[in-house]
Protein backbone atom coordinates (compact mmCIF):
# COMPACT_ATOMS: atom_id res chain seq x y z
CA UNK A 1 0.00 0.00 0.00
CA UNK A 2 1.44 3.35 -0.89
CA UNK A 3 1.35 6.04 1.49
CA UNK A 4 1.92 9.71 1.32
CA UNK A 5 2.91 10.17 5.15
CA UNK A 6 0.35 8.78 6.94
CA UNK A 7 -2.53 9.15 3.91
CA UNK A 8 -3.11 5.57 2.08
CA UNK A 9 -3.31 6.02 -1.49
CA UNK A 10 -3.57 2.69 -3.06
CA UNK A 11 -1.83 -0.26 -4.26
CA UNK A 12 -0.78 1.63 -7.80
CA UNK A 13 -2.40 4.91 -7.71
CA UNK A 14 -3.27 6.59 -10.76
CA UNK A 15 -3.23 10.35 -10.86
CA UNK A 16 -4.91 12.90 -12.23
CA UNK A 17 -2.53 16.09 -13.33
CA UNK A 18 -3.21 19.60 -12.46
CA UNK A 19 -3.84 20.90 -15.83
CA UNK A 20 -5.07 24.84 -15.94
CA UNK A 21 -8.16 25.52 -17.09
CA UNK A 22 -9.31 21.23 -17.06
CA UNK A 23 -8.46 20.19 -13.49
CA UNK A 24 -11.67 22.09 -12.06
CA UNK A 25 -13.87 20.49 -9.38
CA UNK A 26 -16.85 19.06 -12.00
CA UNK A 27 -13.83 17.21 -14.32
CA UNK A 28 -12.17 16.25 -10.90
CA UNK A 29 -15.47 14.20 -10.09
CA UNK A 30 -15.88 12.41 -13.02
CA UNK A 31 -12.31 11.36 -13.11
CA UNK A 32 -12.85 10.10 -9.25
CA UNK A 33 -16.07 8.68 -10.46
CA UNK A 34 -14.41 6.97 -13.08
CA UNK A 35 -11.52 5.41 -11.49
CA UNK A 36 -8.47 8.25 -10.39
CA UNK A 37 -7.16 7.25 -6.80
CA UNK A 38 -5.68 11.24 -6.20
CA UNK A 39 -6.85 14.52 -7.40
CA UNK A 40 -5.09 17.67 -7.90
CA UNK A 41 -6.72 21.04 -8.32
CA UNK A 42 -5.33 23.13 -11.21
CA UNK A 43 -2.39 25.14 -10.08
CA UNK A 44 -3.29 28.56 -8.31
CA UNK A 45 -0.92 31.52 -7.86
CA UNK A 46 0.55 32.15 -4.71
CA UNK A 47 0.07 36.11 -5.14
CA UNK A 48 -3.16 35.68 -6.08
CA UNK A 49 -3.95 33.51 -3.26
CA UNK A 50 -3.06 36.03 -0.87
CA UNK A 51 -4.49 38.80 -2.43
CA UNK A 52 -7.84 36.95 -1.85
CA UNK A 53 -8.13 37.31 -6.11
CA UNK A 54 -11.50 35.51 -6.58
CA UNK A 55 -10.49 33.19 -9.52
CA UNK A 56 -7.71 32.19 -7.16
CA UNK A 57 -9.17 31.58 -4.19
CA UNK A 58 -12.37 30.27 -6.12
CA UNK A 59 -9.44 26.83 -7.06
CA UNK A 60 -10.04 25.81 -3.29
CA UNK A 61 -13.06 24.10 -3.61
CA UNK A 62 -13.09 20.78 -3.20
CA UNK A 63 -16.15 18.40 -3.11
CA UNK A 64 -15.91 15.81 -0.61
CA UNK A 65 -16.60 12.98 -2.79
CA UNK A 66 -12.97 13.74 -4.82
CA UNK A 67 -10.81 12.99 -1.40
CA UNK A 68 -7.66 12.22 -1.06
CA UNK A 69 -6.98 15.72 -3.21
CA UNK A 70 -3.87 17.83 -3.47
CA UNK A 71 -4.15 21.62 -3.49
CA UNK A 72 -1.51 22.63 -6.47
CA UNK A 73 0.58 26.64 -5.65
CA UNK A 74 2.90 28.41 -7.55
CA UNK A 75 4.86 31.34 -7.61
CA UNK A 76 8.57 32.70 -7.28
CA UNK A 77 9.15 34.10 -4.28
CA UNK A 78 9.56 32.19 -0.66
CA UNK A 79 7.19 34.42 1.55
CA UNK A 80 4.27 34.72 -0.76
CA UNK A 81 5.18 31.10 -1.52
CA UNK A 82 5.48 30.51 2.46
CA UNK A 83 2.09 32.50 3.00
CA UNK A 84 -0.40 31.35 0.77
CA UNK A 85 0.85 27.41 1.85
CA UNK A 86 -0.89 28.53 5.20
CA UNK A 87 -3.94 29.74 3.10
CA UNK A 88 -3.88 26.53 1.95
CA UNK A 89 -4.05 24.56 5.08
CA UNK A 90 -7.39 25.96 5.79
CA UNK A 91 -8.82 24.62 3.00
CA UNK A 92 -8.11 21.20 4.65
CA UNK A 93 -6.98 19.18 1.32
CA UNK A 94 -5.36 15.84 2.26
CA UNK A 95 -2.22 17.24 0.38
CA UNK A 96 -0.14 20.14 -0.35
CA UNK A 97 2.02 20.39 -3.57
CA UNK A 98 4.30 23.16 -5.11
CA UNK A 99 4.43 23.35 -8.73
CA UNK A 100 8.06 23.09 -10.04
CA UNK A 101 7.34 22.12 -13.67
CA UNK A 102 4.94 24.35 -15.28
CA UNK A 103 6.85 25.55 -18.61
CA UNK A 104 4.62 28.39 -20.22
CA UNK A 105 6.37 31.52 -20.61
CA UNK A 106 4.36 33.81 -18.54
CA UNK A 107 4.77 31.52 -15.04
CA UNK A 108 8.77 29.87 -15.87
CA UNK A 109 10.26 32.94 -17.10
CA UNK A 110 9.06 34.82 -14.06
CA UNK A 111 11.38 32.16 -11.86
CA UNK A 112 7.72 30.21 -11.34
CA UNK A 113 6.97 26.61 -12.21
CA UNK A 114 9.80 25.29 -14.19
CA UNK A 115 11.49 28.46 -14.55
CA UNK A 116 12.75 27.87 -10.67
CA UNK A 117 15.40 24.79 -11.90
CA UNK A 118 17.29 27.10 -12.93
CA UNK A 119 17.88 28.45 -9.25
CA UNK A 120 18.08 24.32 -7.53
CA UNK A 121 19.60 26.59 -3.96
CA UNK A 122 15.94 28.49 -4.36
CA UNK A 123 13.74 25.57 -5.21
CA UNK A 124 15.06 23.71 -2.41
CA UNK A 125 14.89 27.11 0.33
CA UNK A 126 11.58 27.55 -0.89
CA UNK A 127 10.08 23.81 -0.85
CA UNK A 128 11.47 23.81 2.84
CA UNK A 129 9.44 27.05 3.71
CA UNK A 130 6.36 25.51 2.65
CA UNK A 131 7.06 22.17 4.32
CA UNK A 132 7.90 24.26 7.87
CA UNK A 133 4.89 26.44 6.95
CA UNK A 134 2.24 23.52 7.67
CA UNK A 135 1.05 20.25 9.52
CA UNK A 136 -0.23 18.87 6.38
CA UNK A 137 1.91 16.65 3.63
CA UNK A 138 3.81 18.33 1.21
CA UNK A 139 4.38 16.86 -2.64
CA UNK A 140 6.42 18.77 -4.87
CA UNK A 141 6.01 18.38 -9.19
CA UNK A 142 8.94 19.02 -10.93
CA UNK A 143 10.98 18.21 -14.84
CA UNK A 144 13.83 16.81 -15.06
CA UNK A 145 15.38 20.08 -15.70
CA UNK A 146 15.48 23.13 -17.56
CA UNK A 147 17.55 21.62 -20.60
CA UNK A 148 19.09 18.71 -21.52
CA UNK A 149 22.48 19.77 -20.15
CA UNK A 150 21.13 20.80 -16.84
CA UNK A 151 19.29 17.67 -15.73
CA UNK A 152 20.28 16.71 -12.23
CA UNK A 153 17.38 15.40 -10.83
CA UNK A 154 18.29 12.17 -9.06
CA UNK A 155 20.33 15.18 -6.76
CA UNK A 156 17.37 17.58 -6.61
CA UNK A 157 15.32 14.49 -5.63
CA UNK A 158 17.25 13.68 -2.50
CA UNK A 159 17.76 17.01 -1.43
CA UNK A 160 13.95 17.84 -1.50
CA UNK A 161 13.59 14.43 0.43
CA UNK A 162 15.73 15.56 2.82
CA UNK A 163 13.95 18.77 3.57
CA UNK A 164 10.85 16.68 4.39
CA UNK A 165 8.79 16.32 1.25
CA UNK A 166 6.45 13.58 1.38
CA UNK A 167 6.29 11.93 -2.33
CA UNK A 168 7.54 13.17 -5.79
CA UNK A 169 6.01 13.38 -8.84
CA UNK A 170 8.39 13.59 -12.24
CA UNK A 171 7.54 15.04 -15.61
CA UNK A 172 10.02 13.53 -17.72
CA UNK A 173 11.23 16.18 -20.12
CA UNK A 174 12.94 19.30 -19.56
CA UNK A 175 11.41 22.80 -19.92
CA UNK A 176 12.65 23.18 -23.19
CA UNK A 177 10.56 20.68 -24.39
CA UNK A 178 7.61 21.77 -23.22
CA UNK A 179 5.29 19.30 -24.18
CA UNK A 180 6.96 18.09 -27.04
CA UNK A 181 9.08 15.05 -27.85
CA UNK A 182 9.40 11.93 -25.57
CA UNK A 183 9.34 11.74 -21.77
CA UNK A 184 12.60 10.45 -21.09
CA UNK A 185 11.09 8.02 -17.81
CA UNK A 186 15.05 6.36 -17.52
CA UNK A 187 15.80 9.52 -15.40
CA UNK A 188 12.75 8.41 -13.38
CA UNK A 189 14.16 4.87 -12.73
CA UNK A 190 17.73 6.57 -12.07
CA UNK A 191 16.15 8.61 -8.76
CA UNK A 192 14.49 5.11 -7.97
CA UNK A 193 17.21 3.35 -7.93
CA UNK A 194 19.14 5.63 -5.90
CA UNK A 195 19.24 3.48 -1.98
CA UNK A 196 18.46 6.47 0.12
CA UNK A 197 15.19 7.80 -1.99
CA UNK A 198 12.73 6.29 0.09
CA UNK A 199 9.16 8.63 -0.32
CA UNK A 200 6.80 7.44 -3.23
CA UNK A 201 7.95 8.46 -6.27
CA UNK A 202 5.18 9.20 -9.13
CA UNK A 203 5.90 8.97 -12.80
CA UNK A 204 3.99 11.60 -15.39
CA UNK A 205 4.47 12.15 -19.62
CA UNK A 206 3.37 10.34 -22.30
CA UNK A 207 0.69 7.78 -20.62
CA UNK A 208 -1.95 7.48 -22.99
CA UNK A 209 -3.00 3.54 -22.80
CA UNK A 210 -3.23 0.63 -20.59
CA UNK A 211 -0.07 -1.05 -22.41
CA UNK A 212 1.96 1.68 -21.72
CA UNK A 213 0.63 2.60 -17.92
CA UNK A 214 1.44 -1.30 -17.57
CA UNK A 215 4.89 -1.49 -19.59
CA UNK A 216 5.90 1.93 -17.44
CA UNK A 217 4.83 0.33 -14.48
CA UNK A 218 6.88 -2.70 -14.68
CA UNK A 219 10.35 -0.79 -16.20
CA UNK A 220 10.40 2.10 -14.41
CA UNK A 221 10.01 1.03 -10.85
CA UNK A 222 7.43 3.53 -10.25
CA UNK A 223 4.84 3.60 -7.05
CA UNK A 224 1.88 5.18 -9.25
CA UNK A 225 0.96 6.82 -12.31
CA UNK A 226 -0.30 11.05 -13.18
CA UNK A 227 -1.99 11.26 -16.20
CA UNK A 228 -2.94 14.71 -17.54
CA UNK A 229 -4.04 15.18 -21.25
CA UNK A 230 -4.84 11.70 -22.10
CA UNK A 231 -7.76 12.26 -19.78
CA UNK A 232 -9.05 15.03 -21.34
CA UNK A 233 -11.98 13.82 -23.09
CA UNK A 234 -11.25 10.45 -22.12
CA UNK A 235 -11.63 10.05 -17.99
CA UNK A 236 -12.33 6.10 -18.40
CA UNK A 237 -8.62 6.12 -18.63
CA UNK A 238 -8.18 5.14 -15.37
CA UNK A 239 -10.52 2.29 -15.04
CA UNK A 240 -9.44 1.26 -18.74
CA UNK A 241 -5.78 1.19 -17.19
CA UNK A 242 -7.16 -0.84 -13.45
CA UNK A 243 -8.73 -3.39 -15.74
CA UNK A 244 -6.24 -3.86 -17.89
CA UNK A 245 -3.36 -4.44 -14.87
CA UNK A 246 -5.62 -7.18 -13.22
CA UNK A 247 -7.14 -8.79 -15.92
CA UNK A 248 -4.41 -8.71 -19.43
CA UNK A 249 -7.48 -7.67 -21.26
CA UNK A 250 -9.07 -4.55 -22.36
CA UNK A 251 -13.02 -2.97 -21.28
CA UNK A 252 -15.24 -2.09 -24.56
CA UNK A 253 -14.57 1.83 -25.68
CA UNK A 254 -17.49 3.86 -24.29
CA UNK A 255 -20.69 4.00 -26.51
CA UNK A 256 -22.40 7.20 -27.58
CA UNK A 257 -24.33 6.38 -24.30
CA UNK A 258 -21.92 6.38 -22.03
CA UNK A 259 -20.43 9.34 -23.63
CA UNK A 260 -23.32 11.31 -23.24
CA UNK A 261 -24.10 10.29 -19.57
CA UNK A 262 -20.44 11.29 -18.43
CA UNK A 263 -20.93 14.43 -20.72
CA UNK A 264 -23.93 15.48 -19.74
CA UNK A 265 -23.13 15.11 -15.77
CA UNK A 266 -19.96 17.06 -16.22
CA UNK A 267 -22.03 19.57 -17.18
CA UNK A 268 -24.59 19.55 -14.72
CA UNK A 269 -21.65 19.55 -12.46
CA UNK A 270 -20.44 22.55 -13.92
CA UNK A 271 -23.61 24.35 -14.09
CA UNK A 272 -24.01 23.35 -10.37
CA UNK A 273 -20.14 24.85 -9.44
CA UNK A 274 -20.41 28.01 -11.48
CA UNK A 275 -23.68 29.01 -12.28
CA UNK A 276 -25.55 28.30 -15.56
CA UNK A 277 -23.88 31.13 -17.40
CA UNK A 278 -20.32 30.28 -16.41
CA UNK A 279 -20.72 26.62 -16.30
CA UNK A 280 -22.33 26.03 -20.00
CA UNK A 281 -19.48 28.67 -20.70
CA UNK A 282 -16.19 26.89 -19.59
CA UNK A 283 -18.00 23.48 -20.81
CA UNK A 284 -17.35 24.38 -24.54
CA UNK A 285 -13.75 23.54 -24.27
CA UNK A 286 -14.42 19.84 -23.42
CA UNK A 287 -17.39 18.85 -26.12
CA UNK A 288 -14.76 18.05 -29.02
CA UNK A 289 -12.97 15.32 -27.17
CA UNK A 290 -16.12 13.70 -25.63
CA UNK A 291 -17.37 13.55 -28.75
CA UNK A 292 -13.97 12.71 -30.94
CA UNK A 293 -13.72 10.21 -34.00
CA UNK A 294 -17.83 10.42 -34.48
CA UNK A 295 -18.24 11.61 -38.51
CA UNK A 296 -20.51 14.64 -39.62
CA UNK A 297 -20.54 15.88 -36.65
CA UNK A 298 -20.14 19.42 -37.48
CA UNK A 299 -23.65 20.71 -36.75
CA UNK A 300 -23.65 18.95 -33.49
CA UNK A 301 -20.44 20.41 -32.38
CA UNK A 302 -21.50 24.17 -33.31
CA UNK A 303 -25.34 23.65 -31.52
CA UNK A 304 -23.27 22.24 -28.15
CA UNK A 305 -20.96 25.40 -28.16
CA UNK A 306 -23.44 28.16 -28.70
CA UNK A 307 -26.76 26.81 -27.17
CA UNK A 308 -26.69 29.38 -23.94
CA UNK A 309 -29.22 27.11 -21.56
CA UNK A 310 -28.96 24.00 -19.89
CA UNK A 311 -32.04 23.24 -21.58
CA UNK A 312 -30.91 23.52 -24.57
CA UNK A 313 -28.09 21.61 -24.34
CA UNK A 314 -29.75 18.47 -22.56
CA UNK A 315 -31.62 18.25 -25.79
CA UNK A 316 -28.58 18.08 -28.04
CA UNK A 317 -27.14 15.62 -26.30
CA UNK A 318 -30.25 13.36 -26.26
CA UNK A 319 -30.23 13.83 -30.10
CA UNK A 320 -26.11 13.18 -30.29
CA UNK A 321 -27.32 10.05 -28.79
CA UNK A 322 -30.56 9.31 -31.08
CA UNK A 323 -27.99 9.91 -34.37
CA UNK A 324 -24.70 8.13 -33.04
CA UNK A 325 -26.52 5.27 -31.29
CA UNK A 326 -25.01 1.85 -32.31
CA UNK A 327 -21.80 3.73 -33.68
CA UNK A 328 -19.60 1.62 -31.52
CA UNK A 329 -20.20 -1.47 -33.27
CA UNK A 330 -18.15 -0.39 -35.94
CA UNK A 331 -15.98 1.63 -34.55
CA UNK A 332 -12.16 0.44 -33.75
CA UNK A 333 -10.99 1.96 -30.63
CA UNK A 334 -11.59 5.51 -28.61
Amino acid sequence: MVKIRNVEVGEFPLMLAPMEDVSDPPFRLICKELGADILYTEFISSEGLIRDAVKSVQKLDIYPEERPVGIQIFGNNIESMEEAARYVERANPEFLDINYGCPVKNVACKGAGAGILKDIPKMVAMTKAVVDAVKLPVTVKTRLGWDEASINIPEVALRLQDIGIQALTIHARTRVQMYKGVADWTWIRKVKEQPSFTIPLFGNGDIDSPEKALEYKEQYMVDGIMIGRAAIGNPWIFNQIKHYFKTGTHLDPPTVEERVRVCRRHLEHSVSWKGEKLGIFEMRRHYTNYFRNLPDFKEFRISLVSKESLEELQETLENIQKRYSGYEAVTVGY
